[in-house]
């Protein structure tokens, strides 16, 4: 007996559009706590940079946002993500000096910096997925 032809199913996590749309959910909410609570990510910023850490916490919190929306937008979505794989590996300096801070905090805070450290390469590698072209459609 055929099935009835409906919508589509999305092909979950293997669809780069999905997963595309997730981390834009991710980027902007980051995104958005760069303003709100700017200071713990003030703390993070490695002072070999020039400038006050607020100016680098607004300059990343801006990008995350702009990021968050060039990956919703279709025409936009695959530059968008090897653009963010490009910001988070840029980004990774303030996981270290986060670790390195954190390494006398009690053991769950600790271990929750240390751990952000290896945590980046899933997430770049989240962003380099959501580059992909969609399949079958011959787009991006």
């Amino acid at each position: 007996m055929a099935r009835a032809s409906g919508p589509k199913r999305s092909a979950g996590w293997s669809d780069p559009r999905n997963s595309a749309r997730v981390l834009a959910g991710l980027l902007g909410t980051a995104g958005v706590l760069h303003f709100a609570v700017p200071r713990p990510f003030d703390a993070i910023v490695p002072r070999s940079l020039p400038g006050r850490p607020r100016d680098w916490t607004r300059i990343s919190g801006a990008a995350e946002l702009a990021l968050a929306a060039g990956l919703l937008t279709p025409r936009t979505r695959r530059a968008s993500a090897a653009a963010t794989a490009a910001f988070l590996v840029a980004v990774w300096p303030a996981n270290v000096k986060m670790a390195r801070d954190w390494s006398r905090r009690p053991a769950p805070w600790a271990g929750i910096a240390r751990a952000r450290v290896p945590a980046q390469v899933p997430l770049v590698l989240w962003a380099l997925h959501a580059a992909r072209p969609d399949r079958g459609s011959g787009r991006g």
